[in-house]
C-alpha cells in the first residue's frame, strides 16, 4: 500500500484508453495497480441511462447537485430530466463532451479547481468510485465540505469491503495493454470512509446498498443540533421543474 499527499489529481483521465472507451461506450477497461492487480471499470453502465440504484441516489439529493467526476453524464442528465438543477465536472474532455451531448451541463475541471457556486451546493456526488479521487480521502472530504452549503449533503459510493482503506498508484488500461499515465487513487469502504468523515467534522446520516453497490450519505456541519436523513419526497416536491436562476450555482459559468 502506498500513501500519497496530494491536493489535486493528475489529469490522466483525459488520455487514451479512457477517452476511446467513452467515445465508443464500450470496454473492457481497467484500473491497473503497479503489482498487476486489475479493477474492471463498468464503462458500459456509466455510458447507459441511470439505473435503479442511481435513481435511488438521486431521490436522496437536495438542492442544486454537483456531480464530481461525472464521467459520461448519466446522473446529470437524469437530474435534468427531473427538472432539477445539476452540474457535472470531470477532468476528461471526452467525458464532458459526452455529458453535453446528452443536453446536460458540464465543465472540464478538477474538483480542486475553482468552481461555480462554491459554498452553495446542496448535494455533492462521489459515485462510481470517485471517493478515490486524488488518492487522499481526507483532502477530498475537506474540499467537498467547502463546496457545500452549511448542512449540505455528500453521497459517496464505496467499495463493498467496509474496512478497506487503500491508497494506490494506478493507470487506466484496456484489453490490449494500452496504458495511461499513472496517478494516485484510493479505494475505501463505508466503515473506513465514516472514520475519516467523523474526524473531519462530517455527520453520517445514512448507509445502504442497492444493485450490489454500497453508498453512504454525510452532512457538513450546520446550525442544526440533530442529523437529518437525506430527504427524498419532501425535496422532490419542492424542486419541480424550474430553470436555474441567478441564485443557483448551476447558473454560473
Amino acid at each position: 500500500m502506498t500513501s500519497f499527499a496530494r491536493t489535486a489529481p493528475a489529469r490522466t483521465w483525459s488520455a487514451d484508453p479512457y477517452t476511446h472507451a467513452l467515445r465508443t461506450g464500450r470496454g473492457p477497461l481497467f484500473l491497473r495497480r503497479s503489482d498487476g492487480w486489475l479493477l474492471p471499470l463498468d464503462i458500459e453502465r456509466w455510458c447507459a441511462r441511470a439505473d435503479a440504484a442511481d435513481l435511488d441516489v438521486l431521490r436522496r439529493c437536495e438542492g442544486p447537485v454537483l456531480d464530481v467526476g461525472c464521467g459520461p453524464g448519466r446522473l446529470v442528465a437524469a437530474l435534468g430530466e427531473q427538472g432539477r438543477p445539476a452540474l457535472g465536472i470531470d477532468v476528461s474532455e471526452a467525458a464532458v463532451a459526452r455529458t453535453r451531448q446528452l443536453g446536460a451541463p458540464a465543465l472540464h475541471r478538477s474538483v480542486f479547481d475553482p468552481l461555480p457556486g462554491e459554498g452553495r451546493w446542496g448535494t455533492a456526488l462521489l459515485i462510481d468510485g470517485n471517493v478515490g479521487i486524488g488518492g487522499d480521502p481526507r483532502t477530498l472530504l475537506a474540499r467537498t465540505a467547502r463546496l457545500l452549503r452549511a448542512g449540505g449533503l455528500l453521497i459517496a459510493e464505496t467499495v463493498p469491503v467496509p474496512d478497506l482503506d487503500e491508497r494506490v498508484l494506478v493507470h487506466v488500461t484496456d484489453a490490449h495493454g494500452t496504458e495511461g499515465t499513472p496517478f494516485p487513487w484510493a479505494r475505501i469502504g463505508t466503515a473506513a470512509l465514516l472514520r475519516h468523515a467523523t474526524r473531519a467534522g462530517w455527520r453520517a446520516v445514512a448507509q445502504w446498498t442497492a444493485g450490489g453497490r454500497s453508498f453512504a450519505a454525510l452532512r457538513t456541519r450546520s446550525a442544526h443540533s440533530t442529523a437529518e436523513a437525506p430527504n427524498s419526497t419532501a425535496v422532490m416536491s419542492s424542486q419541480r421543474a424550474r430553470k436555474p436562476s441567478g441564485d443557483s450555482p448551476v447558473a454560473e459559468r
